[in-house]
């Protein structure tokens, strides 16, 4: 049942590839944006560069438990965090951001340049492209749209860049004692869930043939 059921999610997305497509909506991103990322590319991870490009190396799927696209996009949009996020407010004044956004419909939104970092997951945005989805709540669960997107952009981001995971944000501690893992702080941690195992799952079956390397075991 289970290959069934993605034989004809492949054969969906191959339908609708032509429809799917990557529209600009650009977050802010002036001086103040690059000067708060670049020091905290410094902080956190010792990386020192007069520019805010990463090199990608791994995806990481969001859920934003936001219901909206404009107000998933209103907590992305301006340079500096909220006081209201306390939990990671002290970590830097770097407002929370990801390269893309997907919408209910499957809409895929580009929200900064690719490879610039975005503050989305502890220890690895230096290397990471995130992907947030619209939703992720019991009352605004993640669609087979936004499924469908994913597995697209996962793929585009595969071709265009030399990407060795596709991670849920839930993952994200397991890589503490890789290479790529490059956090300071210690006690600068959060629990996630996102963006849900069984959505991850299907996008990592769909995704099989791309060679992704496996996810380390936690210690």
């Amino acid at each position: 049942m289970k290959k069934i059921y993605l034989l004809l999610l492949l054969i969906s997305i191959v339908a609708c590839k032509e429809d799917l497509k990557i529209i600009d909506k650009p977050i802010e991103f002036g001086e103040l944006r690059e000067q708060l990322t670049l020091e905290y590319l410094e902080s956190h991870y010792g990386i020192v560069q007069d520019s805010p490009i990463i090199t990608p190396k791994m995806v990481v799927i969001h859920w934003t438990a936001i219901p909206t696209l404009e107000k998933s996009f209103g907590a992305f949009v301006n340079t500096k965090i909220g006081s209201h996020r306390t939990k990671i407010n002290t970590a830097s004044q770097l407002n929370v951001s990801s390269q893309f956004l997907v919408d209910l419909d499957g809409t895929i939104y580009r929200l900064m340049p690719e490879n610039f970092m975005a503050r989305h997951v502890i220890g690895l945005n230096h290397c990471a492209i995130g992907i947030e989805n619209v939703g992720g709540t019991e009352s605004t669960p993640l669609t087979e749209k936004q499924l469908e997107a994913n597995i697209w952009l996962v793929t585009y981001l595969k071709k265009k860049y030399d990407i060795d995971y596709v991670i849920g944000h839930y993952e994200y501690t397991n890589f503490e004692n890789h290479d790529l893992w490059l956090e300071k702080d210690n006690g600068y941690r959060t629990l996630k869930t996102d963006p849900g195992k069984d959505f991850l799952m299907k996008i990592k079956s769909a995704t099989k043939e791309l060679g992704f390397k496996e996810v380390p075991v936690k210690e």
